[in-house]
Order: structure tokens, then C-alpha cells, then sequence
């Protein structure tokens, strides 16, 4: 019987002293990035190649770049017709100085600037408190943001009323043109994909019909045949002698259902992943379907799809550069225009251009992706605050 129980332990081990807490940042270092000869080989490489790189896009960009300039001989080498010595190479910052209101606003007249100005301080100052989860007078402030800033900035910026000079939106451009589109997209998308979501999966034939329909249609097709037809189509359903539609309300129009039927998606992927006690719990507290929808369902499908939701935000507000199908420009079109330019006209001048704009592109999405992660983090109920 004792052979029996030979493989059992008659002595507890001795304890051993827990390990040492090491949070230094080079301990941190040493874990990750030299554990290893291998990791300790592709560390240095991934850094040299950091180093040279970092090295000559600054070297381009801020040291050798031009900063101020009236004409392209700033930015270029006397074989070139300018004043730098031969070989140079470097950033012209000098020409996004002089094209930076043109960036802006387009071709927006000067002595009216202060319209779109007043509109981008209102903007701002109302985002802002809107995008704070603390900030009081929250109800007011989204009617504020959503309601009554749109109805003042299509006020100031066309014109024509209250003694204001009508200014076209053919003149409209720049990052004025990406905002509008992208911020009224954004507000209008929302709302009609979830209608469609929520179409999609009713039982009701002809909804569903209708919503899977329009979804599908729309998802078969890039922006940029949307915009073309919302350009052609949408003035053919107008009598003849009507007023004809503005270029830039359909390109409006076509961003928002683009975008409406991509965020339905969304929105639907969400709602499926609800367990299905949540609306067995809902019905039985005697909910009606919008009570249902509205205050147990729709909240929680949102929390789930917030990166899917910003994801399509972010995609909307880089698409806005198709509107030139239709001959509107905005922030990457305007860039692009000044190409053209003969008293700006070096080889380094499209390259600075296509930086500037991209940096904004991403200033923007960056932005955006951030505050994303910040409402992810806050609305995680398993997150220790």
C-alpha cells in the first residue's frame, strides 16, 4: 500500500520570494525589443531605417524647405529660372502661404470672408462643448450644433438675405466645401441608416423590400457614379421652368445616401449581435416597439458599432474629394488646380501640395479615431475608471 501513494507529495515546497515589480522604462525596453538576438537584429534595423527616414523627410520638409516667397524662383534653381543653388531640394511652403485662403474657402470673394470665419468660430464653439461628455445643456447644445448652425451657416455663406451679398456655390471650395459635406453627411447618415437597419430586419414585405433594395443598389456602386447621377437624374424630376437645382445640394444629396446605406449596414451588424433576451426582456416589461427600440436595443447596438460607425465617417470625409466629377472642389481638388499656376510652377510644388493636403486629411481622421477610442473607453461598463 505505501508503493500505492510513492508518487505523492509528503513535504509542501519551500515558498519562494515573489518577483520584484521592474516598470522602469528600461526594463520595458529589454522585454520588448531585446529579448531576443533576433528581436534585438530587427530592432536596430526597424530603427536605422526610422533614423533615415525621419532624417531626410525633415531635412525636406522644415530645413531646406522655403517659407516665404512671392513667385516660383524662391522655390526653385537657377537652371529652373529661380535663386536656389543647384541640386536643391526641399519643401515650398512659401506657395501654401500664398494659396493657403484659396485652400480654405476657394474662390469665396476676399472681402467676404468674414462670413465663412464666423461660421467656422461658431462651428467650433459649439462642437466642442458637444463632444465633452461633462459639458452641461447638452439637449441644447445638439439643437444648437444640428439645427440652428445649419440654418445660420446656409444663411451667411449664400446669401441673399437680410441685406448679405448672394455669393454661388460654384465660387465654394477648399476645406470649407470638405467640412459641409462631410459635417452634413455625417448628421444626415446617421439617422437614415438606422431607419434603413431597422427596415432591413422588419417583418413588413414591402419595408423590407424597399430598404434591402435601396442598400443594396447603393452599396453595388462607387461615390463617384452616385454623385455623377445625382448631378444628371435629380434636375430630371423637376417641371420644366423650375428653379434648377444647386450643384452643391446634389452633391449633398448624393454623400448622404452614400453614406446612409453603408452606416445601415453598420448599424444592422450591431443590432444582430444583441442577444436575443434583450428583447424577450423589453417585451415583457410591456415596451412598445419604439419604446423598445429606443431606449434598450438602439443604445446598446451603437455601443458595439462605434468603430464601424467612425470608420464610415472617416471613409465619408476623405470621399468628399470625388465631388470634382460634378466641378465642385474641395480641399484636395483646390490643391490640385493650383498646379496649373505658372507663377508657382517648379517641381516641388505639387509634392508640397499633396503633403498639405494629406496632413489635413489626417489632422481630421486622426482626430476622429481618437475621439472614438475616448467614447469606447468611457462607455465600456468593464472598463475600471
Amino acid at each position: 500500500m505505501a508503493n500505492d501513494y510513492a508518487y505523492v507529495r509528503q513535504t509542501f515546497l519551500t515558498p519562494e520570494k515573489p518577483p520584484i515589480g521592474d516598470a522602469t522604462s528600461a526594463s520595458w525596453i529589454r522585454r520588448n525589443l531585446f529579448a531576443t538576438p533576433v528581436d534585438s537584429i530587427l530592432t536596430l534595423a526597424a530603427g536605422a531605417i526610422i533614423v533615415w527616414f525621419l532624417y531626410h523627410a525633415l531635412d525636406w520638409l522644415v530645413i531646406k524647405a522655403v517659407w516665404t516667397g512671392s513667385d516660383r524662383t524662391v522655390c526653385a534653381t537657377p537652371a529652373q529660372g529661380g535663386i536656389q543653388p543647384e541640386g536643391w531640394s526641399g519643401a515650398c511652403w512659401a506657395y501654401v502661404g500664398n494659396y493657403f485662403t484659396q485652400f480654405m474657402v476657394g474662390s469665396y470673394p476676399r472681402d467676404l470672408l468674414w462670413r465663412p470665419i464666423v461660421v467656422a468660430i461658431l462651428f467650433v464653439g459649439l462642437l466642442v462643448p458637444f463632444l465633452i461628455p461633462k459639458a452641461p445643456f447638452k439637449g441644447w447644445n445638439a439643437i444648437a450644433l444640428l439645427v440652428v448652425l445649419p440654418i445660420v451657416a446656409f444663411v451667411l455663406l449664400l446669401g441673399g438675405w437680410f441685406g448679405l451679398t448672394h455669393v454661388e456655390t460654384a465660387r465654394w471650395g477648399g476645406l470649407m466645401v470638405t467640412l459641409i459635406l462631410s459635417f452634413v453627411g455625417i448628421v444626415v447618415s446617421l439617422p437614415i441608416g438606422i431607419f434603413l437597419a431597422l427596415g432591413r430586419r422588419s417583418t413588413l414585405p414591402i419595408v423590407k423590400g424597399f430598404c434591402v433594395s435601396f442598400i443594396e443598389l447603393i452599396r453595388g456602386v462607387p461615390l463617384i457614379t452616385v454623385l455623377f447621377m445625382a448631378s444628371v437624374l435629380l434636375p430630371l424630376f423637376l417641371e420644366p421652368g423650375d428653379t434648377p437645382m444647386d450643384k452643391f445640394l446634389r452633391a449633398l444629396i448624393g454623400v448622404s445616401i452614400f453614406a446612409s446605406a453603408y452606416m445601415a449596414e453598420v448599424i444592422r451588424g450591431g443590432l444582430q449581435a444583441i442577444p436575443k433576451g434583450q428583447y424577450e426582456g423589453a417585451d415583457s416589461l410591456g415596451l412598445s416597439y419604439g419604446q423598445k427600440i429606443t431606449f434598450v436595443i438602439m443604445p446598446q447596438a451603437i455601443k458595439l458599432v462605434i468603430p464601424g460607425i467612425v470608420n464610415t465617417f472617416i471613409g465619408m470625409f476623405k470621399d468628399t474629394s470625388l465631388v470634382s466629377i460634378i466641378n465642385m472642389f474641395d480641399l484636395l481638388g483646390v490643391v490640385k488646380n493650383s498646379f496649373g499656376d505658372t507663377t508657382w510652377l517648379t517641381p516641388v510644388t505639387p509634392l508640397t501640395g499633396l503633403i498639405f493636403a494629406g496632413f489635413v486629411f489626417w489632422l481630421f481622421c486622426f482626430g476622429m479615431s481618437r475621439y472614438s477610442s475616448f467614447i469606447e473607453r468611457r462607455l465600456d461598463t468593464g472598463h475600471k475608471r
